[in-house]
């Protein structure tokens, strides 16, 4: 496949393609955050950057010939967890790129197929502009049934499809529960929730003495905001780097060449490796 993967981030597109036996002809990777580059080029030095999604006009790719489309446009303005913009907002408005990338391409080969993802949290007005935008209605699935963190996210895809009384649906099944728990996959201490929160973007914090007063109560403060913490005998601590991939689903070392701020940053904002290679099982299909 020729593969054009928009606001590309730590290229779980690619590894999932590789993973589930997709062969990978060209991928051209639109992504302007230095260390997300630097991950994608480490795994996959074939990778082609193109760049600024907003200067896609100037791109040199040959457009009749992609065959996937992946988009995972900015969600700040649309969780609950942001200022609740909506899909105009000066973030998440990105999405009406993709879509007049998706139609340039559809315009010249109208299988192309593509998956968009956004957050569970986001309102029902957004869902509904964003799903008459693509001509479709998402599949909605948590990253839980594979991972042992809480990921709600819907999942616009033409792979597979079915007819909805007058709309068409993304018509992908929810993959089966494994039964993962937080408690499975950190490496030392103890957690007081079956499922870990949802991993963030800015799961970091800046104390040098992570041990201090300040610093312990720092993260106890933080919890009710999102942040995700481990106990150990005799301090609390946030999941490091081994545990981030796995909360993702990626393996332990897929980071190693990042600093933990840097692997927390990356994985806090992209997809779940097994979901995405869930949806992806069914290209073969």
């Amino acid at each position: 496949m020729n593969v054009l993967s928009l606001f590309n981030g730590m290229n779980t597109g690619r590894q999932a393609l590789e993973n589930v036996g997709i062969k990978v002809n060209k991928y051209y990777s639109s992504e302007i955050k230095p260390y997300a580059i630097e991950l994608t080029q480490h795994h996959f030095p074939d990778t082609i950057q193109v760049g600024d999604v907003t200067k896609w006009k100037d791109w040199d790719i040959d457009w009749k010939s992609i065959d996937l489309v992946l988009s995972g446009s900015p969600c700040q303005d649309l969780s609950a967890a942001g200022k609740r913009d909506g899909i105009n907002g000066k973030k998440s408005s990105l999405f009406f790129t993709f879509v007049e990338i998706l139609e340039h391409i559809k315009s010249l080969n109208q299988n192309v197929l593509f998956l968009q993802e956004n957050v569970g949290s986001a309102r029902k007005k957004d869902i509904g502009i964003i799903s008459i935008a693509l001509g479709i209605y998402p599949v909605r699935i948590n990253s839980s049934l594979l991972t042992a963190q809480l990921r709600d996210r819907y999942y616009w895809t033409n792979i597979r499809t079915k007819e909805s009384m007058f709309d068409i649906v993304s018509d992908i099944p929810q993959p089966k529960d494994k039964g993962i728990m937080f408690k499975d996959i950190i490496t030392s201490g103890n957690v007081n929730r079956n499922k870990s929160k949802a991993l963030l973007e800015r799961q970091s914090f800046t104390y040098k003495d992570k041990f201090s007063e300040k610093a312990q109560n720092f993260l106890v403060n933080r919890e009710k905001f999102g942040m995700i913490l481990i106990y150990e005998k005799d301090f609390i601590r946030i999941p490091n780097k081994i545990e981030m991939c796995r909360l993702q689903g990626f393996p332990d070392n897929y980071c190693d060449i990042l600093s933990t701020k840097k692997a927390g940053s990356l994985l806090g904002d992209g997809w779940t490796l097994p979901i995405i290679e869930h949806i992806f099982k069914f290209i073969k299909q």
